[in-house]
This record gives structure tokens, sequence and C-alpha cells, in this order.
């Protein structure tokens, strides 16, 4: 097996998708994230309630190397699919992507916990965790 061979088989199946609908988008990015040994997995449905975006997907690490790889792992499936971003913000503790109907934050978990976005943008019916 190539290098490329390697690489592609690590990288998520996004096949069951229809990564053109925001929901099924959130859905992948959200079980690539649970594939990867992310924490505490959420899923806000924003649609009607603001222009931003129709869904947050917001995931914990416990490390700054966890971080940027499952940031990694998710543009590359991600891209492999067709998906670009349309904005990027990175730092080592937060990386927010904007792929326009969804919005995907990485915490590393302190940060997560200090921000606590889910409580600005959740109002008790559109938070979902996901697997739970």
């Amino acid at each position: 097996m190539d290098t490329t061979d390697a690489k592609s088989a690590r990288l998520a199946d996004l096949s069951a998708y229809d990564l053109q609908n925001p929901r099924d988008l959130s859905r992948a990015v959200a079980a690539m994230f649970d594939a990867k040994k992310g924490r505490d997995i959420s899923i806000i449905d924003l649609a009607g309630k603001t222009a931003i975006a129709d869904y947050f997907v917001i995931v914990s690490c416990n490390s700054t190397v966890a971080v940027k790889a499952l940031y990694e792992y998710m543009e590359e499936s991600l891209s492999r699919c067709g998906i670009r971003a349309l904005h990027t913000d990175a730092d080592k503790k937060w990386i927010a992507v904007d792929y326009g109907s969804v919005i995907v934050h990485i915490f590393y978990e302190e940060l997560r916990e200090f921000y606590r976005i889910e409580r600005l943008w959740a109002d008790g019916t559109n938070l979902k965790h996901f697997n739970e």
C-alpha cells in the first residue's frame, strides 16, 4: 500500500451522508469526532435563530495536540469529498471552521468551559449531545 492509499484508509468514510445537507454535514462531523475520541460532542440547531449558520458542532479535546489532530482529520476527510471551509480561525486551543451552513468549534476543554458557547445559543430544545 503506498502512502496515498494509507492516508485515504485513515480518513472517514462519509458515503452514508448527504454532505450538501446541513443536518447531515453536522452529523457527519460529529461522527468523525466521535470516532477519533472527541469529548462532549454537541450539535446545536440554529435554523431560524440566526443567519450565521444552521448548525454548530462543538467538541472538546484534552490537549492542544488533539485539537489540531481533530481539525486535520475533519478537514482532510471533508476535503476529499469536495467540502471545503469558507473560513478557518485557528489557535492552539480553539479552532473555528465555517462551512457555510455548519460552523465547527474544536476546543481545548478548559477554553470551552470558559466560553460556554452552548449557553449563548441553546434554548433547551435545539441542543443535542451526540450519541446520548
